[in-house]
């Protein structure tokens, strides 16, 4: 049984004043998932360079109230795994006597393309962690460039929309997907959704199932997406009422739909408030949009078939 209030009422494990931009998803993201910690638990917290690292440690200022190693893009998962055999080694000896968590954070960069490699060999190896990808879609920290994570037609500073371009011309890579063919214990995708129940619950199951385990959490940035700061939690319902985002957790190689929408909008409604796709509302350009309706139906339907629903 979900308890808000008790969830709610955990000391905060990532400290307020860090440097991330009003409006960041990736902050939220972060609260969420150690909110599922068990207080008497200590966390190895491991994060990649990115929007994230840079703005909650400063050295010798720390966001983190837990242990925390900072990492270049490509080698989050490899540390963190390493650190995580270390311990393995250290309690098979006596030396070590707590239960430590091992949770990795980590953007575009460490978790779609960069970083991919580091990622794929931890979840194969097993090592029992937890890898979290805040997508936001690009390399925000570094002036908003094209990802892999980045969804078709969407304008950046490395696929600008211009008289020759409409944007990003490649769909966005299905990594929670790519991460399910590992055969590992527990994969989830999720975003912000009123009382946080659905992140809340997940990250609890993936921090507490032993082995290895990996959640997405779409993390809407508003410098790179271009949408007031206070409209966070609007944009995050669009992308999961849209469909654009579907919400569902893989136990075992078994799909289950987390979320449904009571009605399933338009695609349309999430493109509207963000100004990357501002383009796609040219007269010329309504084909891109059912394009992009039509991928998004697929995809549903396709995830739907495969939790039986």
């Amino acid at each position: 049984m979900y308890d808000f209030k008790e969830n709610m009422s955990k000391p905060e494990r990532l400290s307020g004043g860090h440097r991330m931009c009003a409006g960041c998803g990736a902050p939220v993201a972060v609260r969420g998932i150690l909110r599922a910690l068990k207080e008497e638990d200590q966390a190895m917290i491991g994060c990649a360079t990115g929007c994230l690292e840079v703005s909650t440690f400063m050295y010798p200022y720390t966001s983190w109230k837990d242990s925390f190693i900072h990492n270049a893009f490509e080698n989050a998962s490899a540390t963190v795994s390493g650190a995580e055999a270390a311990y393995n080694a250290m309690r098979r000896r006596g030396k070590i006597k707590k239960d430590v968590k091992f949770i990795t954070f980590g953007g575009d960069g460490s978790s779609y393309d960069i970083g991919f490699q580091s990622l794929s060999g931890a979840m194969e190896r097993g090592h029992d962690m937890v890898y979290v990808s805040y997508d936001n879609n690009a390399y925000m920290n570094t002036g908003i460039q094209r990802s892999s994570a980045t969804p078709k037609y969407a304008d950046t500073t490395t696929t600008p929309v211009g008289s020759d371009s409409n944007g990003k011309q490649q769909y966005k890579k299905n990594l929670t997907e790519i991460m399910v063919s590992h055969h590992i214990p527990y994969v989830a995708q999720t975003t912000f959704l009123t009382n946080m129940k659905d992140l809340h619950e997940k990250a609890e199951k993936a921090i507490y199932t032993k082995g290895p385990a990996f959640i997405n959490v779409l993390a809407p940035c508003p410098r790179g997406w271009r949408y007031e700061a206070s409209r966070l939690m609007e944009v995050t319902k669009l992308a999961v009422d849209t469909c654009v985002w579907p919400m569902f957790e893989v136990i075992n190689g078994e799909w289950h739909l987390t979320y449904e929408p009571k009605k399933k909008l338009p695609v349309e409604e999430y493109l509207k408030v963000q100004g990357r796709f501002k383009h796609l509302f040219l007269p010329e350009n309504r084909h891109l949009i059912d394009e992009i309706q039509a991928e998004v139906d697929k995809n549903w339907e396709e995830l739907k078939r495969k939790c039986n629903r």
